[in-house]
């Protein structure tokens, strides 16, 4: 069983996120996903097994979101795909899939929900929060 992360090791959730996964006993597979950004095909499954449309998927902070006035309804959700694969720093991150489905983790404890071993010990993030342990009923 693979679990695929769109990463970016630049962001503190992003890392934190990897680290739940690997303390779970997985080794997942890393795509950094601004070297190796996902097909549109990719990225329009990835959001149909999530459950969002594309403006939910999008990032604001630190892309060129405002500048291109994507808040703006004008746009199609074909509009703001093709945004997305010209600009991939705009693709909200992590995401992660699991065979248990796809999830955008935000906070990166939301992964728990999907790993197929969530018993992990307590886990303290980058910016000292601590996520409970989780041990299985």
């Amino acid at each position: 069983m693979t679990i695929t992360i769109y990463h970016n090791p630049a962001c503190g959730t992003s890392r934190n996120t990897l680290a739940m996964i690997r303390q779970s006993g997985e080794q997942p597979q890393i795509i950094e996903y601004l070297k190796t950004p996902p097909s549109r095909e990719t990225l329009v499954d990835l959001m149909r097994r999530i459950g969002i449309g594309p403006r939910d998927l999008l990032r604001q902070k630190g892309t060129p979101y405002a500048e291109l006035d994507l808040g703006n309804p004008k746009w199609t959700d074909d509009q703001l795909i093709d945004f997305m694969m010209e600009h991939p720093i705009l693709i909200n991150r992590p995401i992660v899939a699991p065979p248990l489905g796809v999830k955008l983790c935000r906070p990166s404890e939301a992964v728990l929900d999907i790993l197929p071993n969530a018993d992990i010990a307590a886990f303290t993030k980058e910016d000292g929060e601590v996520v409970p342990g989780r041990k299985k009923a």
